[in-house]
């Protein structure tokens, strides 16, 4: 009974911000329940891509760069639990390397690829306990589940996070979880106007109605240091939510309210709606389902050469699927959708411009087949439309282009 209030205890820390499994995942795996030995992993794939640089168009709409590419890489995991601690580490290096290089301006045909992540839970007491979760990330490609970039970038960009909370449970059916989340990103020079570094303090009353729901009271305070020609700015969410277990393999969180925002040159101060909602379910022992929805103002990817927004509301929605045939194969498949509408427009002049929306959509499919113990014959298909409107000249036509991708490879696990 004690323990029930915590279960999702920790699902506030990953709605604040993203921690390393993103928007879909609402909680970190606390269900696991057995040690993992370090495991490696080595991949390389073959891949050809219809448009390889979608977001460098510097013409007209419709450009497309077909490229053909090899990648590969290497990856180790490790997971320790015990009654009091539990964590777990997962890192993956590679790159990849375009065979012809693709012909816009400033893109080589060599990318590195990197992603570290580590988690940490320990618990002092029944009524006491620590979190961690942190993940580094260096990539090229928009992961859509981080809620960040959503074009292809010409140069690889760093994104990190840090979140690290206390839970306490002061009677039966109380508690509270309080703490810190520091993010950041990083483009390089090319495109530093887009850098941002975000403080998030954050503090949920919990009330627990039933051993399976508990519902929730957050209040955030973030505060966004932005480069270049963008407004830092300030924001106080608060918002209700439920947190609700409908089986061992089912949870979902839901949480709507209120975004007050404060910019440093006033222009974009107001409120706006703000909600989100994860799901996290295994239907069967074959099937498995995690989907995600946020809507929100945000303070990323604004900037542009000599003009920013100080206001991009965006909706974002994700849905991840794995479909176990046979023991030998597994079939994988996503869509994400993201529209944004960018809007207090202005040249670094002061003068205004008009707003600027995109939609994009990317459906995704892939497989797995086993061929020998420990041996994998992979593929994906990867499709992406992308459509722009409004903006100064040429911002629109830069956001607007379709995009095709496909692999085959080979993954060893050992």
């Amino acid at each position: 009974m004690k323990k029930q209030l915590f279960i999702g205890s920790t699902m506030l820390a990953s709605l604040v911000g993203v921690h390393a499994g993103g928007l879909y995942d609402i909680a970190p795996k606390t269900e696991d329940d057995e040690n993992s030995p370090l495991k490696w992993t080595v991949g390389v794939n073959f891949g050809i891509d219809d448009n390889v640089t979608p977001s460098a168009i510097k013409g007209s709409s419709g450009f497309e760069d077909d490229v053909t590419s090899v990648s590969a890489y290497v990856g180790t995991s490790f997971a320790s639990i015990t009654p009091q601690t539990t964590w777990n580490m997962l890192a993956k290096v590679g790159g990849i390397y375009y065979l012809d290089a693709p012909s816009a301006s400033g893109a080589d045909d060599m990318f590195g690829q990197a992603n570290l992540s580590l988690n940490w839970e320990h618990r002092v007491s029944e009524r006491l306990r620590f979190t961690s979760r942190s993940f580094v990330s260096y990539e090229l490609e928009p992961d859509y589940s981080n809620g960040l970039s959503t074009d292809r970038q010409i140069d690889e960009y760093l994104l990190y996070q840090t979140d690290n909370a206390v839970g306490y449970r002061w009677s039966e059916r109380f508690g509270t979880y309080t703490g810190f989340t520091i993010r950041g990103v990083n483009y390089g020079s090319d495109s530093s106007s887009n850098d941002r570094f975000i403080s998030t303090l954050y503090n949920q009353l919990r009330y627990r109605s039933t051993e399976q729901t508990n519902y929730t009271l957050d209040y955030r305070y973030s505060w966004t240091d932005a480069s270049g020609t963008a407004s830092d700015s300030t924001n106080h969410y608060i918002l209700l939510g439920i947190e609700h277990r409908f089986s061992a393999n089912s949870v979902l969180a839901a949480k709507a309210g209120v975004q007050m925002r404060d910019t440093d040159n006033g222009g974009a101060d107001g409120d706006s709606p703000f909600a989100e909602l994860a799901i996290r379910t295994r239907v069967n022992d074959q099937f498995s389902v995690r989907a995600f929805s946020r809507y929100s103002v945000e303070d990323y990817g604004t900037s542009f050469i000599g003009s920013t927004y100080d206001t991009n509301n965006t909706l974002r929605v994700g849905i991840n699927t794995d479909y176990i045939v046979s023991p030998q194969l597994t079939l994988h498949g996503g869509i994400n959708y993201v529209i944004t509408d960018m809007e207090d427009g202005r040249f670094v002049t002061g003068a205004s411009i008009a707003d600027l929306d995109q939609d994009i959509i990317n459906i995704n499919l892939g497989f797995s087949y086993k061929i020998d113990e420990g041996m994998f014959v992979t593929g994906s298909y990867n499709w992406t439309d992308s459509d722009g409107n409004g903006g100064i000249a040429g911002s629109a036509a830069q956001r607007t282009y379709e995009r095709n991708r496909a692999s085959l490879g080979m993954r060893l696990e050992f």
